[in-house]
C-alpha cells in the first residue's frame, strides 16, 4: 500500500484501452464487463446484476459498465487491485480523467473545432476532453459499486470515493470565534467535480424560422415541431408508435429513457398538422398497423 500514496504523474501515464463491455443477450445480465484477457469480471457482473435487481433499465447497466470499464483499465495501469484501491488511487483517476483527452473520432472536414460555440445558438461544441458532469457521473458509479460490495461482503473496508462530511458540518461553528471568519461546510464530495451552470438551451426566433423554412419535408416539419412543443428526448420521440398518437387530446406518447414508462405529453396542435401532412404523403408506402412505427423514410421502398 505503500506504492499507492506515491505521487504519480498521471499526464504521462499510458492507460492502455483493454478490455470491453460485452451485451450479452441473458435477460438477467444485459451486459458484462470483460478484462483484458477476456475474462468477465464477477464482481462487476454481481453489481449489475443487483442493479437489475432493483428495476435499473439495461440502458442504465450498460452506462454503469462503461464507466467501470475505464476504472479497471486505470487501475491496471497503475497495478492496482480493485479491491486494494484509496484515496491515492481515487484522486489519481480523478486528476487522469480530467486531463486525458478522449478517444479521437472521425469528424467531417467542415466541423468546427472541439469546444467551439456556435454564433447562432451560444451552445458550446464537444470538447477533447471530458466534461464535468461525466467526471461527475464516473465517480458516482464507482463509489455505488465500492459501497455495494462493502455493505454485501464487508470489503474492501473504505470506499476510495468517500462521500462528503456532513456529520462534520453540523458543528463546523459551534465554537465560533468572533474574530476569525466563518467557515464554510463541505458542499462537495472529495474528487468530485463541480456542478457546471448550464445556459439555458435556445435559438433566435429568426434563426429557428429560417431552420423551419429550409426543412425539406412535412416529416421533418412534423418531428421539430413535436421535438419543440412536447420536449422529448430524440430517441423516445423516434420511437413513437402510430397508437400513441391521440390527436383529438393533442397527446402523443412517448416510452421514457429512465423509467421505461408510458407518458402521454401534450403537443402543439400545428405538430399534429405538420403530422396529418406526412401521413398523407407516405400512405401508400407506410404499413398501417397500430403498433407500426410513426415515423418512415421518404426513400422509394425495395421489395428485395
Amino acid at each position: 500500500m505503500q506504492e499507492s500514496a506515491e505521487l504519480r504523474d498521471v499526464t504521462a501515464l499510458a492507460v492502455p484501452r483493454v478490455g470491453r463491455v460485452e451485451k450479452t443477450g441473458n435477460p438477467t445480465l444485459p451486459y458484462r464487463l470483460l478484462d483484458a484477457d477476456g475474462t468477465e469480471v464477477a464482481a462487476v457482473s454481481e453489481f449489475l446484476r443487483d442493479m437489475l435487481a432493483n428495476d435499473d433499465s439495461p440502458t442504465s447497466l450498460r452506462s454503469y459498465a462503461y464507466e467501470l470499464l475505464a476504472w479497471f483499465r486505470f487501475l491496471r495501469a497503475v497495478e492496482v487491485a480493485w479491491d486494494r484501491a484509496g484515496r491515492a488511487e481515487a484522486r489519481d483517476f480523478a486528476l487522469w480523467l480530467k486531463t486525458v483527452k478522449k478517444p479521437p473520432r472521425s469528424r467531417r472536414p467542415d466541423t468546427p473545432p472541439p469546444g467551439s460555440i456556435n454564433p447562432v445558438t451560444g451552445k458550446r461544441y464537444i470538447g477533447e476532453n471530458y466534461a464535468p458532469r461525466t467526471r461527475r457521473h464516473a465517480r458516482a458509479v464507482i463509489r455505488s459499486f465500492y459501497e455495494y460490495h462493502r455493505d454485501m461482503h464487508g470489503r474492501p473496508l473504505l470506499n476510495p470515493f468517500p462521500n462528503a462530511k456532513r456529520a462534520e458540518d453540523e458543528h463546523l461553528n459551534a465554537h465560533h470565534n468572533p474574530m476569525h471568519a466563518f467557515r464554510h461546510p463541505t458542499r462537495r464530495a472529495p474528487y468530485q467535480p463541480k456542478e457546471p451552470r448550464r445556459a439555458p438551451r435556445g435559438i433566435p426566433d429568426q434563426a429557428f424560422n429560417e431552420l423551419f423554412a429550409a426543412l425539406p419535408s412535412h416529416r421533418d416539419r412534423a418531428l421539430v415541431a413535436f421535438y419543440i412543443s412536447a420536449g422529448p428526448r430524440a430517441s423516445e420521440l423516434l420511437g413513437v408508435t402510430r397508437d400513441r398518437v391521440s390527436p383529438g387530446d393533442q397527446t402523443i406518447g412517448v416510452i421514457r429513457k429512465g423509467s421505461q414508462a408510458l407518458q402521454w405529453i401534450p403537443a402543439s396542435s400545428d405538430a399534429f398538422v405538420w403530422l396529418r401532412l406526412y401521413q398523407q404523403q407516405i400512405r401508400p408506402q407506410a404499413l398501417d398497423g397500430p403498433e407500426e412505427p410513426l415515423w418512415w423514410t421518404l426513400r422509394a421502398r425495395s421489395d428485395r
